[in-house]
């Protein structure tokens, strides 16, 4: 679990596809360098959001790490546009000591959103993001000031747009300064979108709950329903 809170940029020292038996397909291995004070207090098998996907270390040392990416976390995120020298967003998995600064974010990215436009705003700037239409689904959980996590920052969304599958968030100074969206192209690079798991979670539990309402004819549910029907036809 992350909070969405970027503790330092990193960059990526290598990229190297492994063999099919290593990865059970097109897998990827990574190294990322410049990046020792996310290290002090490292293990093998730790978990650090890069550009808010979590993976697995497998290898360090006192400026490095080494992940392995599975083949459907290239197909799900951005990593297919990485390369080498380019500086990524890191957060280690939060601990006990930690303040909680952003939301509650799994590393697990929903899928990717292209960079529409970015808009000066004092010395805010106005970033807005267009989702493929295959992946017009995740709209819904997309809403004027609730949260979003983009290549592992946590935002607050400020505006959307549901007909063009589009929502912007609003970028201080500060944090500018410190994540990589500004380093990025307007129109051509894309960024790992993870919606908020409340929306989620709470759609599933309507979802259920209303299958249960409806498959139970004793139901509250059911017996509603029956009542309409019935006023409905009487008053025919």
């Amino acid at each position: 679990m992350f909070t969405g809170i970027v503790e330092c940029m990193g960059s990526i020292a290598k990229i190297q596809e492994m063999d099919m038996s290593e990865s059970g397909g097109q897998g990827l291995s990574v190294i990322i360098k410049d990046c020792p004070q996310i290290l002090t207090d490292c293990h093998i098998g730790d978990s650090i959001a890069v550009n808010g996907i979590c993976l697995t270390v497998t290898e360090f040392d006192t400026n490095t790490f080494k992940i392995g990416i599975s083949p459907e976390t290239v197909r799900r995120t951005n990593v297919g546009q990485w390369k080498e020298t380019q500086r990524v967003n890191l957060e280690r998995a939060i601990s006990n000591e930690v303040r909680f600064g952003g939301h509650y974010v799994q590393g697990h990215v929903d899928t990717t959103a292209l960079i529409y436009s970015a808009e000066q705003d004092g010395n805010s700037v106005v970033y807005t993001f267009q989702l493929a239409t295959k992946d017009k689904q995740y709209m819904k959980y997309i809403v004027e000031k609730g949260f979003i996590c983009i290549d592992g920052v946590s935002l607050t969304i400020t505006n959307v747009d549901d007909h063009k599958n589009t929502f912007s968030i609003a970028m201080i100074k500060h944090t500018q300064e410190n994540v990589t969206l500004p380093l990025k192209q307007v129109g051509t690079d894309k960024v790992n979108i993870e919606v908020d798991l409340t929306g989620k979670i709470i759609e599933k539990q309507i979802v259920a709950a209303l299958n249960d309402q409806i498959d139970n004819v004793e139901s509250p549910l059911a017996n509603l329903i029956n009542t309409l029907i019935d006023k409905k036809l009487s008053s025919r």
